[in-house]
């Protein structure tokens, strides 16, 4: 199984996995090179930080949820 990898998966240091990641998320590249214009670092990097563990939290919860069968 070859799982692609999420917005959040990049090593953004290595500039051959940040153009992946630009390439494969394209509106939501261009989503946060609009917000880091508007923001400072720290407050970017707060944000980012949140998203990302909220993203994992989103996924970690959707491998878990075991929807139930419910009878009439």
């Amino acid at each position: 199984m070859n799982a692609q990898k999420n917005f959040y998966d990049f090593n953004l240091s290595c500039l051959h996995e940040r153009r992946e990641r630009n390439d494969l998320f394209p509106e939501l590249t261009k989503f946060h090179i609009a917000l880091r214009e508007e923001l400072t670092e720290e407050e970017y990097q707060a944000f980012y930080n949140a998203e990302k563990a909220d993203f994992y939290q989103l996924t970690l919860q959707d491998k878990t949820f075991q929807p139930a069968c419910i009878e009439a």
